[in-house]
């Protein structure tokens, strides 16, 4: 039992660190946006919603059933002003929450729109299904919540010019929700024509309702991970240790047989400090005191 449980940890432990890098914000583009123009921030904002599964999988299941023009112009209308106020605003004034939770809810809103796809509220509830129009609006200021976390993760600088970085991340949003969209409406539209949408249809919805358990399943075992690092096999600086290994052992410089070392000169006495003769056994993550687990 004890095994099954570590294994099960384990498994979600890799898939919220997919999850978490696939979605979140990589070194590289918190480097890369240092000295960014408006462009580059409308670039990262349109990888970032065409990366984010919880926000294309809410869309899915938005427009799933819908097949007039005008209610999928409604519905992604009313779900872009609520993500656009509250990355705008959240941002502006540095509103933060912890985003694991934040993901579990956005995770949570997948589950709502399959749930409603599949005429639970009704079958299993007895009641008529809430507005969708404001239900999407409202599920649109959680999902504005989650980008400002990630967008505030970006050395955004001073405040000169931060609306205008914060305003076009935001139009990169959309210019990847439009692409996202344009693709799923052209998939759905020919599958609607097929006899296999309406065989399908439900065990669709009901593949999306598993997808957001297993989100938001992900999300709060980041959560749990990084609040409660001691309930975990590895306690918190073991699991530290572990990390900083494997950033190290993922250079492609880390195996490098003759590392080209500077020598440091002393201002005040204008000696070369040498390497030791014999190097210490262990690693270092601090290039001084060497150490083993």
């Amino acid at each position: 039992m004890k095994k099954i449980k570590l294994l099960a940890l384990a498994l979600l432990g890799m898939f919220s660190t997919s999850y978490a890098f696939a979605h979140g914000m990589s070194e590289a583009d918190k480097q890369k946006i240092l000295d960014a123009g408006y462009w580059e921030y409308i670039e990262l904002g349109t990888t970032h919603m065409l990366t984010g599964y919880d926000h294309l999988l809410f869309l899915f299941g938005v427009i799933f059933f819908l097949t007039k023009f005008k209610d999928i112009v409604k519905f992604i209308t009313a779900f872009t002003i609520g993500h656009s106020i509250t990355l705008v605003f959240a941002t502006l004034y540095g509103i933060q929450a912890n985003y694991y939770l934040i993901d579990a809810v956005i995770a949570l809103t997948v589950c709502y729109k399959a749930f409603d796809n599949l005429d639970g509220f009704k079958k299993y509830l007895s009641m008529k299904s809430p507005s969708l129009m404001w239900m999407v609006f409202g599920f649109g200021l959680i999902h504005g919540f989650g980008l400002s976390t990630r967008l505030q993760q970006l050395p955004l600088g001073d405040a000169e010019g931060l609306v205008w970085r914060i305003l076009s991340f935001n139009i990169g949003v959309e210019v990847g929700q439009i692409i996202a969209l344009s693709i799923m409406l052209f998939l759905l539209s020919g599958w609607r024509k097929m006899e296999s949408f309406k065989r399908f249809s439900n065990a669709s919805n009901v593949t999306l309702m598993a997808t957001g358990i297993l989100l938001l399943l992900m999300q709060l075992h980041g959560y749990s991970h990084t609040s409660h690092p001691d309930d975990y096999p590895l306690n918190k600086d073991d699991h530290y240790h572990v990390h900083k290994d494997m950033e190290q052992a993922s250079s492609a410089l880390a195996n490098y047989k003759k590392k080209i070392e500077l020598p440091v000169q002393n201002e005040a006495t204008e000696t070369v400090k040498e390497e030791p003769a014999v190097k210490p056994k262990g690693h270092t993550h601090d290039g001084s005191t060497y150490h083993k687990h």
